[in-house]
């Protein structure tokens, strides 16, 4: 289980945004910090604080990505040809969890993890219990037979809170999901502003 399933939420009202979209967010009624100095006034951001904060939210929005995780995946794009930050959000967006998710096969993004660590999950046919796998286009994602009838499974597929992305060709009917290709920053349907350029800037530091 995700060590941060239980405050998923403090991360919405520390950052003051409803990150991921949901009704059940508290940002949707107090959009003030969690704590006892949450109320307090916020000096202004330091160009610094601006980077680190459009980092946390990225870093956020994808659930359980560790800072070594993160780096590792800044890393890549960074040495991948074309522009970084688009090359960051493709990586982002291939990781197994993230498809699932975007899939509307679970409800969030920490809920996603959770059901691929459980091996609920095959890629091409075969089991895939780890969250990071990065998933290759026309990549075939399934739901295995046994767990297509999980209440919570049915609940996420009729969400309205969100769209299945254009990159994805996703079949409720056989709970199968194709990657059809790497998106670009402009095709990822995030509920609130991501700025991965500054994400770049706070790690090129």
């Amino acid at each position: 289980m995700s060590k941060r399933l239980a405050s998923k939420y403090k991360i919405d009202r520390r950052l003051g945004e409803n990150i991921w979209g949901r009704p059940k967010s508290p940002v949707n009624r107090r959009e003030y910090g969690p704590g006892e100095h949450g109320q307090r006034r916020r000096n202004k951001p330091s160009d610094f604080g601006i980077q680190l904060r459009a980092k946390q939210k990225l870093k956020g929005y994808y659930g359980n990505i560790s800072e070594k995780q993160f780096r590792k995946i800044y890393a890549e794009a960074v040495r991948q040809r074309g522009d970084t930050s688009e090359k960051l959000i493709g990586l982002l967006e291939s990781r197994l969890d993230a498809i699932v998710y975007r899939s509307k096969f679970v409800a969030t993004v920490f809920a996603s993890r959770q059901f691929i660590n459980h091996g609920h999950v095959t890629v091409n046919g075969q089991k895939v219990d780890i969250p990071s796998y990065r998933c290759k286009p026309d990549d075939v994602i399934e739901v295995r037979e046994k767990s297509k009838q999980l209440a919570f499974v049915l609940e996420a597929n009729q969400l309205a809170e969100r769209d299945i992305p254009e990159y994805l060709n996703v079949d409720h009917g056989k709970m199968t999901a194709t990657y059809v290709r790497v998106p670009d920053f402009s095709d990822v349907p995030y509920p609130v502003v991501m700025e991965p350029n500054l994400v770049i800037e706070y790690y090129s530091r």
